[in-house]
């Protein structure tokens, strides 16, 4: 019998944060898999190792994704990935693949679960908490209100118009593009927050545009909030 892919997301940061059906999923799960060159250097498996006895006596993936918009290196490297969880599945054996945040949000592993459920094999996503939510959380405030819209933009492209969008922006994966994206909020006379490394040893909060640095971790999330009029 085959085993099942479990796209496993341990949310934001702190190991406190995933959920009882996260840490049972990972527990339960013989082999995991990170998307880095090594378990060391994944953040997701670090943060999982802060509370899920035994993670590191399992059979570890390394698949290796690399950080660019190339479609056909990308392509490629899903494709290996998908390869070799395939040939875990097919000895029966069950595998948690670890990533940030949720699986299901900007998460590489969604392309790896397309392909291996496209070979006709049980795949499952366990939901984790978004960063965005912990974000918020620790900046004291609501997301949205009431009739307030939610948008979240990935940095990477142009944010021009997504930031004229009504209600609440999030802006994501800004730490590439971060002098170009303070330059466009400021023009726009945008107000925002930002927390770098939210739930991790290394967490800064910035209480507006101003504060942010041209230099950011890459896991760096940016809050534009529209002013109440009550």
């Amino acid at each position: 019998m085959n085993g099942t892919l479990y796209g496993v997301g341990v949310g934001p940061g702190n190991p406190r944060l995933m959920t009882y059906l996260a840490v049972d999923t990972i527990k339960n799960c013989p082999v995991i898999a990170v998307p880095a060159d090594g378990k060391e250097k994944a953040v997701a498996y670090k943060i999982a190792s802060g509370i899920v006895d035994g993670i590191d006596e399992k059979e570890c993936l390394n698949l290796s994704t690399p950080m660019t918009k190339d479609k056909a290196v990308l392509d490629a490297a899903y494709q290996a990935a998908a390869e070799a969880i395939i040939e875990k599945l097919k000895e029966g054996k069950d595998v948690a693949c670890l990533t940030l945040g949720d699986p299901t949000i900007y998460s590489t592993y969604i392309y790896i679960h397309r392909l291996v459920k496209a070979q006709g094999y049980a795949t499952q996503i366990i939901n984790g908490i978004p960063s965005f939510c912990a974000v918020s959380a620790k900046l004291g405030d609501s997301l949205v209100d009431r009739s307030e819209q939610l948008h979240i933009i990935p940095s990477t492209y142009d944010i021009e118009d997504g930031l004229k969008l009504p209600g609440t922006k999030v802006l994501m994966k800004a730490a590439s593009k971060m002098h170009l994206v303070k330059e466009t909020l400021q023009r726009n006379e945008l107000k925002g927050s930002m927390i770098e490394n939210c739930g991790m040893p290394e967490e800064h909060i910035y209480h507006g545009v101003d504060e942010i640095p041209d230099q950011a971790s890459y896991y760096s999330i940016i809050v534009v909030k529209e002013d109440h009029h009550d």
